[in-house]
């Protein structure tokens, strides 16, 4: 056996050894895209009111259809290039070009007639109600509750009601 493959052997056993011993410790190495660096994945929002959803990362890739609504939010799962493959709420998904992404972070109400409230408490006062697929700004977050803002409306509402923010994420 070479050095070299004697090196590469120790790495490789290395590498497994650290990531076992971060999963035993119940703490997975977060993956990370290979362009931006960020967490993937990751949620992000369309910047224009229609956007074509690629088969592939380039533009001679078929458009296998186009999202055609405004702030809706996307979760990121891949990266490449100046391309990003997002998915919807309901899974569906694709390439977009990052030019059509915002960094501004929306949600997507998924109980009908969702109650706002003044606080994040269930006694809380209700401030408004919205319709099932309403699409609001994220604000802060508590591991149970969001503040959200939609339609001149602000208020709190449960965490569980909303599609694109972790269940684990705080945000302020």
């Amino acid at each position: 056996m070479s050095l070299q493959m004697l090196r590469r052997g120790c790495a490789a056993a290395l590498a497994l050894a650290v990531l076992t011993v971060g999963v035993w410790a119940g703490t997975a190495p977060e993956k990370r895209g290979p362009i931006t660096n960020l967490p993937l994945p990751r949620y992000v929002s369309m910047k224009v009111g229609e956007g074509n959803v690629r088969r592939g990362p380039s533009l001679t890739h078929r458009i296998d259809w186009v999202f055609k609504r405004r702030d809706m939010p996307l979760m990121i799962t891949a990266e490449h290039g100046h391309w990003r493959r997002v998915q919807d709420r309901d899974g569906a998904g694709g390439w977009v070009h990052y030019a059509l992404l915002s960094g501004t972070r929306t949600v997507l109400v998924e109980e009908d007639m969702l109650t706002l409230r003044s606080r994040p408490d269930t006694r809380a006062q209700v401030v408004a109600a919205l319709e099932l697929g309403v699409v609001a700004r994220l604000g802060d977050c508590l591991p149970d509750w969001c503040r959200i803002t939609a339609g001149g409306y602000r208020g709190w509402a449960a965490k569980t009601a909303l599609w694109g923010v972790a269940p684990d994420e705080l945000r302020d």
